[in-house]
């Protein structure tokens, strides 16, 4: 068959080549204290959409940085704790329309999908950086250091999201799983990173990891076109380089990814050029937990076939 990445037996080998920082693990321990001390200030506001047997509510709360963060959150009429899922969208769009979600709770879960701050959604970015902010999220903060990376703020929203849902009274904590794909999957990878309480993953085609990988690929193109973009604007010569991708090491879900516990279900596309394969097997071959992959040698990033069948199957186990 047609190759665009490393044959398959390498893939399941591949430990990935973006630098990884020093300080790396010292870097998140501090940004989940920095969440620790966040007023969330929750606020549930009863949507316009209503289904029978279902309520619906526009979820607010307060993320680092003092941002609004939006989610859409359902959950059936029920006395009984039950399970929840947590759903999460791909690059630049939003948490999607009310009726997609029913299916979980019809099945008797709650549902949280969230707005990532500053995309199609109704989170905020209250964020102040140097340099472009015109276009690219992955180097949003990128020459104010570290911490002020956007994409710091998005991961902890995601375990923010889920530490909210597991306090509701109606959801048992014991049962939340998360699921998602491109930046959804990649979401998804961090928030079952950042809270160890989530019990199933379901990554579809992960975005945001190995990006020194997409990079010698060149395939720094659509939803990575933003690294080829920081380099013609603002180290033309690549005299930065490998400090530009350390830093971006930061934000890397390789590197994450051994903090999860939960098991978790994978889904790839050989032919992915947008998230190379290469990449997602960088975070997936650093997990530890239990773990599986579900493989599509003829597809890119595009709808898996049963893809979306498979993950409520795997999520009803919760």
């Amino acid at each position: 068959m047609p190759l665009i990445d490393m044959p398959l037996h390498e893939l399941q080998k591949y430990q990935g080549c973006n630098p990884r920082p020093q300080d790396f693990e010292a870097y998140w321990q501090r940004a989940l204290t920095e969440l620790d001390a966040v007023d969330a200030q929750v606020e549930l506001i009863p949507a316009s959409f209503s289904c029978p047997g279902v309520q619906c509510y526009d979820l607010y709360f307060t993320g680092v940085g003092g941002s609004r963060i939006h989610a859409k959150y359902l959950r059936p009429i029920s006395s009984e704790p039950h399970p929840a899922v947590l759903q999460f969208h791909g690059y630049t769009g939003n948490c999607g329309g009310w009726s997609d979600k029913l299916r979980y709770v019809l099945a008797g879960y709650s549902v949280a999908a969230l707005d990532c701050r500053g995309q199609g959604g109704l989170s905020q970015d209250l964020g102040s950086v140097s340099g472009n902010t015109h276009h690219g999220h992955i180097i949003r903060g990128l020459d104010d250091g570290p911490d002020k990376l956007l994409f710091r703020s998005i991961f902890l929203d995601t375990a923010q999201l889920a530490r909210i849902v597991m306090s509701f009274p109606e959801v048992d904590a014991s049962r939340v799983g998360a699921m998602g794909g491109s930046q959804g999957g990649a979401l998804t990878i961090a928030c079952a990173a950042l809270e160890p309480r989530i019990q199933r993953a379901a990554p579809m085609y992960p975005f945001l990891c190995d990006y020194r990988r997409v990079w010698e690929m060149d395939l720094a193109t659509g939803a990575y076109s933003e690294l080829k973009e920081y380099f013609r604007l603002f180290d033309p010569r690549h005299l930065r380089e490998d400090a530009v991708f350390t830093t971006l090491g930061y934000i890397d879900l390789q590197f994450l990814a051994p903090r999860i516990q939960a098991e978790t279900y994978m889904f790839t596309g050989l032919m992915d050029t947008i998230c190379p394969p290469s990449t997602q097997f960088a975070a997936y071959n650093h997990m530890t937990c239990k773990k599986r992959v579900e493989i599509y040698p003829d597809f890119g990033h595009e709808g898996l076939p049963e893809a979306d069948d498979l993950t409520f199957q795997f999520m009803l186990g919760l």
